[in-house]
C-alpha cells in the first residue's frame, strides 16, 4: 500500500514538474503576433498630417487646410457622409499581401494558439473590414490632396512611427504604412464625386525603421524565422503577408507562415519605400497630377514583422505624416 502512495506522489510531482516546465516554455517563448490571452494593444496616440510648400490638404476634398488631426479626420461625416475613417484608440496586430479589393487594402486578423495535440503554434486568421469610427485594429482614412499642375510629393524626414514611452519595446519597428491613390478629378468637380474615387488597384508600402531591432526582435526572428540580423545597421527584411482566410483547416504552423508552404494563404508585398530610424532626406512619395486627388491611407502593425513579438505588446508609439512638394 505504502509503496503505491509513494507512486501517487511520485506522479503526481512528476505532473506538476511537467505542467510547469510547459507553462515556463510558453511564457518566455516569442514568436511573430501574439497569443489571444495577451494584452496586445498599442495607443496609437496621434495621427498628425502635414501638407507644405503649397500643398493644400483636405479631409472631405471641401475644406482646405496644410494640417489635419484626428479631430478633423474622425470629424468628416457632416460634409463627408460616406468616409470610412477608422482611428482607433489602440491598434493591434494585421497583416496583408499588399493586394487591393474595391479600392481597399486587404487586411487580415491573426490568432496565433496552441495546438493541443503537438503544442505547436498554429496560425488562424479572418479578414478585417474599414469600418468609420474609433473601432478597429489599424488606422484607415482618406485624403484630398490638390495642385493647380503636376507635382512630385514626398515624405520630410518629420514623418515616421516613433515610440512615446520611456523605453522602446519595439513594436514602432513592425509598424507600416501604405498609401492608395484612388484617383483625380479637375479642381470644380463636385466633392460627392471626388468622394465616392475607389479606383485604387495598388497599394504603395513604406517600412520605417526598418534597419534597428530590440534583442527580443532579434531572438524572434531567428527562432522562428531563421534569420540572423543586428540591433543596427541592418538590412531591409522580406516577410510573407496574409492575403487570404486562414482556418484551423489549414494547419498553418506558425513557423512554416509563408507563401512557400501555403502560397495560396500568403505572399510577398512589395515595400515601395524603405526608411532606416531617423532618416534625414526627404523621400520620393508620388507624383500628383493637376487638380484634386484622393489617396486612401492606412496605418497598421504588421503581425508577421519579426519585431511584432510577445515582450513587445502594450507599447505606446506615434505616427506621423508630413508630405510636401519641396525636395530640399
Amino acid at each position: 500500500m505504502g509503496k503505491k502512495e509513494n507512486k501517487r506522489k511520485s506522479n503526481l510531482k512528476l505532473s506538476l514538474l511537467l505542467l510547469l516546465l510547459a507553462a515556463i516554455l510558453l511564457i518566455s517563448s516569442s514568436y511573430a503576433w501574439f497569443t489571444s490571452n495577451q494584452t496586445v494593444t498599442v495607443s496609437s496616440l496621434n495621427v498628425n498630417v502635414e501638407a507644405k510648400n503649397g500643398l493644400q490638404i483636405s479631409t472631405d476634398a471641401t475644406n482646405w487646410k496644410s494640417v489635419i488631426s484626428n479631430a478633423d479626420i474622425t470629424g468628416a461625416n457632416a460634409t463627408y457622409p460616406t468616409n470610412v475613417n477608422q482611428v482607433p484608440a489602440t491598434l493591434e496586430p494585421v497583416s496583408t499581401a499588399g493586394t487591393v479589393t474595391e479600392g481597399k487594402l486587404d487586411m487580415f486578423y491573426g490568432t496565433v494558439e496552441a495546438d493541443e495535440g503537438t503544442g505547436d503554434y498554429m496560425l488562424t486568421a479572418v479578414k478585417e473590414t474599414d469600418t468609420a469610427g474609433t473601432n478597429g485594429k489599424y488606422i484607415a482614412f482618406d485624403l484630398f490632396l490638390r495642385v493647380d499642375k503636376d507635382t512630385p510629393v514626398y515624405l520630410t524626414s518629420s514623418s515616421g512611427v516613433t515610440f512615446t514611452d520611456a523605453d522602446t519595446k519595439g513594436m514602432e519597428n513592425a509598424a507600416r504604412m501604405a498609401f492608395l491613390v484612388q484617383g483625380n478629378k479637375a479642381v470644380g468637380t463636385s466633392a460627392t464625386e471626388i468622394q465616392a474615387l475607389k479606383g485604387a488597384v495598388e497599394s504603395k508600402i513604406w517600412e520605417p525603421n526598418y534597419d534597428v531591432h530590440t534583442p527580443a526582435g532579434i531572438a524572434n526572428a531567428n527562432d522562428t524565422y531563421g534569420i540572423t540580423t543586428t540591433a543596427n545597421g541592418g538590412s531591409l527584411l522580406t516577410y510573407d503577408g496574409i492575403k487570404s482566410v486562414i482556418t484551423s483547416d489549414d494547419n498553418v504552423n506558425i513557423k512554416t507562415a509563408n507563401k512557400t508552404t501555403h502560397s495560396t494563404l500568403f505572399d510577398t508585398p512589395t515595400i515601395s519605400y524603405s526608411t532606416v530610424k531617423d532618416f534625414t532626406d526627404n523621400q520620393s512619395l508620388l507624383t500628383l497630377t493637376a487638380g484634386i486627388t484622393k489617396i486612401r491611407v492606412y496605418m497598421w502593425i504588421e503581425g508577421q514583422d519579426v519585431d511584432c513579438e510577445n515582450n513587445a505588446s502594450g507599447s505606446n508609439i506615434k505616427f506621423d505624416l508630413q508630405i510636401t512638394s519641396n525636395n530640399a
